[in-house]
């Protein structure tokens, strides 16, 4: 059974104070902050850190069609065939977050990724929401054994 981690990431202003959360139900959790970002860039580092600290088989859940549309279309197939640049031949944005994200995605071979929809449908994206928009609040960084609620 591969082990269920939500994320969010939340920025106050985009570009601006921006916070990122990751949480597997009734298990571990942590959020992380940047001063000065973007909505996209939390998105994704919360996945990446979500990734890099959880061992073994991995269902990602995220409300950001961004980053599951990533991987569900394969977009990075084209980018790393493109050296980089995306349909429109322009630079991938955000490629120091994809690249490490996409290398530890086709490294492990154990991690999925799937979408839900946002804001108040889903327990749990709730909770990361939360935790996302309190790190960009308070430029927190911290982890733990069970989410708080």
């Amino acid at each position: 059974m591969p082990t269920t981690a939500y994320t969010d990431g939340a920025c106050s202003g985009n570009p601006g104070p921006g916070g990122w959360a990751w949480a597997v139900p009734d298990g571990r959790w942590a959020i992380g902050a940047a001063a000065h970002t973007t909505n996209q860039r939390m998105e994704i580092t919360a996945v990446l850190e979500a990734v890099r600290t959880l061992a073994g088989p991995l269902d990602v859940v995220s409300d950001s069609t961004y980053v599951v549309n990533c991987f569900r279309d394969r977009w990075w197939e084209r980018w790393l065939a493109k050296g980089w640049r995306n349909a429109q031949g322009k630079p991938v944005a955000n490629r120091d977050l994809w690249e490490p994200l996409i290398g530890l995605y086709r490294t492990r071979g154990d991690v999925s990724l799937r979408w839900v929809k946002g804001h108040g449908t889903d327990r749990m994206n709730d909770l990361v929401d939360r935790l996302a928009v309190r790190a960009a609040a308070e430029q927190l960084t911290e982890s733990g054994e069970v989410p708080p609620e």
